[in-house]
């Protein structure tokens, strides 16, 4: 039987993972990456560390608009499958409590074990390779780019999307995928700094500290997280707010006002902290109020959490529910990932086959789904990237004639 032509578009972890996946089928494999190496938002990874995955799986790590069909698509290829693809490649995975690493603690490390054994497949990479056309005729495609034609009996979309200031984070497979059929939800920055509406915020610049962070609007919480806050001259950063921005920003841009309440104790109930400070302020009755925070938070966010010179109840409120609204975010550039993309609903779960486009296949960011931080990202990437490349190598034969959907 001669060999299934696919063609890849897009040389990061999920177009990869589908290079490495359609050759091991037995698949003839083209990737075209536009920049001049495969896997460059890979080797930013993790600051350069590369966060593979997360030992917790949960459908709660993932946002799309499709509620919970990322948790489907990851159950055809799992956590355990990906750290045994990853054992096969050579990546020997430590644990540093639940985030997953390469031993090396090195991106650079995943990215060339995953083209070496691309290479070795007889992957065929083709680098600064811009696609403009993804052609459907009557019999495959063909795959446009500046200065080539590739004929392919499948196409792997695996373009990324427009977070990251690496160059080539352009955000282009938006426009395939709308060219062939598909329906796009807007992409917004997701795991991104956001910022707020008040004039403090130079007052506290700088600061980290640990706290929780809630979001709030129309009168009910969407999301919390905790850990280090990072206090700066726009607003607020740090993972818990990561871990938020997604959600914030897509509710901005709904036109819903958003407000980020930080509590800067939060193993203190409101409550016992009030009984605490007052605690303070009898053992030492010479202290102001602001006094009270020393020792307790950094100097500059007493600074502002005292403005207006409140009592002991308000500053407890305060420091327990401080509000930040939110006016936006940072742009795509310093944004980790996109919310948004092709709506799940438009994709086979069990192969990643386009339904607007058979033997088409979609893969990675490009698809509306968002993971927390902390490998989550990567783990989409790995599973979507290897459905996609299994699935699109795989023949299926009924009545005596192939199939051209797996």
């Amino acid at each position: 039987m001669e060999k299934r032509k696919i063609c890849i578009i897009g040389g990061g972890a999920s177009g990869l993972t589908a290079a490495v996946m359609a050759a091991r089928e037995g698949g003839e494999v083209t990737l075209l990456e536009h920049n001049e190496k495969t896997g460059r938002k890979l080797l930013a990874t993790g600051n350069g560390r590369c966060n593979l995955t997360n030992i917790r799986q949960e459908p709660s790590c993932y946002h799309s608009l499709s509620g919970t069909l990322p948790w489907e698509i990851l159950q055809g290829f799992s956590l355990q499958d990906t750290i045994r693809f990853f054992s096969q490649i050579g990546v020997y995975t430590i644990n540093r409590e639940g985030y997953l690493y390469p031993a090396s603690m090195q991106a650079s490390s995943v990215q060339e074990l995953l083209e070496m054994e691309a290479r070795y497949r007889k992957v065929k990479i083709k680098c600064r390779e811009h696609v403009k056309e993804i052609r459907k005729e009557e019999k495959g495609f063909q795959v446009v780019t500046e200065t080539w034609n590739y004929p392919a009996d499948k196409v792997i979309l695996a373009a990324g999307s427009r977070a990251s200031s690496i160059q080539g984070a352009d955000g282009s497979g938006y426009e395939l995928a709308a060219a062939m059929g598909h329906k796009l939800i807007p992409p917004l920055p997701a795991l991104v700094p956001l910022k707020g509406r008040g004039n403090w915020f130079s007052k506290w610049a700088g600061v980290r500290t640990e706290g929780r962070v809630s979001l709030m609007a129309e009168g009910q919480i969407f999301d919390q997280a905790q850990g280090e806050i990072q206090l700066t001259d726009y607003g607020v950063s740090g993972i818990p707010v990561f871990q938020v921005s997604g959600r914030a920003v897509r509710l901005i841009e709904e036109g819903v006002q958003v407000t980020l309440l930080l509590d800067f104790l939060p193993d203190f109930d409101r409550r016992g902290l009030e009984s605490f400070l007052k605690s303070r302020q009898e053992q030492c009755p010479y202290k102001s109020v602001k006094q009270l925070l020393i020792g307790l938070l950094p100097q500059k966010l007493a600074e502002v959490l005292t403005m207006g010179k409140p009592d002991i109840s308000g500053l407890a409120y305060k420091i327990k529910e401080f509000p930040v609204e939110i006016v936006g975010s940072k742009s795509f550039d310093q944004a980790q990932v996109c919310s948004g993309g092709v709506p799940l609903e438009e994709i086979d779960p069990k192969t990643m086959e386009s339904r607007k486009a058979p033997g088409l296949y979609l893969a990675g960011e490009i698809l509306d789904t968002d993971g927390i931080c902390g490998g989550y990202n990567l783990q989409w990437a790995w599973s979507t990237g290897a459905l996609a490349g299994k699935s699109a190598a795989q023949d299926r034969v009924q009545n005596g004639e192939e199939e051209l959907s797996c």
